[in-house]
């Protein structure tokens, strides 16, 4: 967490959805690395190592509508010659020993992107207090900063109710309103064009909300995202998995009041 000595008044709280406000997709992606017998933390790297170039970064930013995703995303993940490459770096970063990597494999993008939706329908309870009672005192703008899919239909065909259903939209899509309500801005890298860690994602946030980065707060579950942040003078939360209550905690030292109870106006 950045220092907050010295640092302008606070207007603005900034949320990452999922693996934040909602449950982590990474629940999803972790149980089917177990079903498939990939060494933990083996999807994540290909769909990281693919860059700005890869059908999940593409997806995030609007480019490509579901379907084809599915299809890309599974061959993407399927190719274990860069896969395996990705994982061995990964593993020399965090001083582990690199298990038996596959020879072979073949990922169902839908099957995977399915679980990961799935899984990360469900608000995490802390946050969502937390998020309650930052709106009851009405200090702070709170806004969403979220790589999100809302734009999937660039096709220009709708998504089938059955797969609508399949995915756990069919009560509002990838950002049903009773999330957006929670927000006074809410803004997605599919409808935008741009994702984080990109600089000018999180500097529209702030043109959008009259704030400069100095003046927010930002929580995020993956470090990338807050070292983008950090550069430009946010104050920044790492949410782990597990472990919400904690960033909320870290929230209250910051704002100076209760946030892990209801606010009583």
């Amino acid at each position: 967490m950045a220092n907050t000595e010295s640092l302008p008044a606070l207007k603005a709280i900034i949320f990452d959805i999922g693996g934040v406000v909602l449950r982590s997709p990474f629940i999803g992606i972790a149980a089917y690395e177990r079903d498939h017998g990939l060494p933990p933390n083996y999807i994540n790297c290909s769909i990281v190592g693919r860059g700005s170039h890869g059908a999940w970064q593409r997806f995030e930013r609007g480019e490509i509508s579901l379907f084809p995703f599915y299809e890309q995303f599974g061959k993407d993940l399927s190719d274990v010659v860069s896969g395996n490459e990705w994982y061995k770096g990964y593993c020399r970063r965090n001083k582990i020993t690199c298990p038996l990597l596959p020879e072979s494999l073949h990922v169902d993008g839908r099957e995977l992107f399915g679980r990961m939706m799935r899984e990360s329908g469900v608000f995490d309870p802390h946050i969502l207090l937390a998020i309650q009672n930052l709106r009851a005192v009405q200090k702070y703008r709170i806004i969403a900063l979220t790589n999100n899919f809302t734009r999937t239909d660039s096709s220009g065909d709708p998504i089938p109710p059955s797969e609508l259903a399949f995915l756990g939209w069919d009560r509002g899509g990838a950002a049903p309103n009773k999330l957006r309500a929670l927000f006074d801005d809410f803004i997605d890298s599919s409808v935008h064009g741009m994702r984080k860690p990109d600089p000018d994602f999180y500097l529209l946030a702030c043109k959008r909300n009259n704030i400069k980065p100095e003046e927010a707060v930002f929580l995020d579950d993956i470090g990338m995202n807050l070292k983008a942040a950090q550069k430009l003078g946010m104050r920044t939360i790492q949410v782990r998995i597990g472990e919400t209550l904690d960033a909320v905690k870290q929230l209250e030292q910051i704002v100076g009041f209760n946030l892990t109870t209801s606010v009583k106006l």
